[in-house]
């Protein structure tokens, strides 16, 4: 039997459960840990399941910010270093990756409380690396995009180094997701493994 709710039937559901059914219901996404520091390199790390491709040339990633009416140590660092980290989360870091959304105070840093390891480009860019991620992407801070509907932020990073397993990327570019044993997540706590279907020609008409 399906079930209809109106835009009304959800404003009145209980709190906990109106979040967990629209943070569930557009599916699964890819699970990413950002890491920034602040200027005096304090380490911050946290997890998202909002990041999106914006563009391939020149190259960008976004994520998606809940209001700043709290203090949001991601945000705060990469405006002030002009920098973050995205690191792709793996069967065997779910447990760790999932404790760093914990409130943590500022100037605790996630890496030593979840025991994943701090590791830093030599390139000088501002922001840790997660060093057991397999796909670690550097990026420097854009431009933010204040969506006014809810009061969150799209914040677009330029990506300025990549780093991933070379047997893991056909010729063609596209990365084999499923070798890695790479992570989704739906809502705030449900994580899902990746299964490679099949690759699909081109569509044309």
């Amino acid at each position: 039997m399906t079930k209809r709710l109106t835009r009304n039937d959800i404003k009145q559901l209980d709190r906990l459960y109106r979040m967990q059914l629209m943070n569930t219901l557009p599916g699964i996404k890819n699970a990413s840990l950002i890491g920034t520091q602040d200027q005096e390199g304090q380490s911050n790390l946290a997890i998202f399941n909002s990041v999106v491709h914006i563009g391939a040339n020149p190259p960008y990633l976004g994520f998606i910010l809940r209001p700043l009416t709290v203090n949001r140590q991601t945000y705060q660092n990469l405006k002030a270093t002009g920098a973050f980290t995205i690191n792709m989360v793996t069967r065997n870091m779910v447990q760790q990756a999932h404790q760093t959304s914990a409130k943590y105070k500022p100037g605790e840093s996630e890496f030593a409380a979840t025991g994943l390891s701090e590791w830093q480009s030599d390139n000088g860019l501002p922001a840790p690396y997660v060093a057991e991620s397999p796909v670690r992407i550097g990026l420097t801070f854009e431009e933010e995009q204040h969506i006014k509907a809810n009061d969150t932020w799209l914040i677009i990073g330029a990506v300025q180094e990549v780093f991933f397993p070379e047997d893991v990327v056909l010729d063609t570019g596209q990365v084999q997701l499923e070798k890695l044993e790479t992570v989704g997540v739906a809502g705030l706590d449900g994580y899902y493994g990746l299964e490679f279907l099949e690759r699909l020609a081109y569509a044309r008409p």
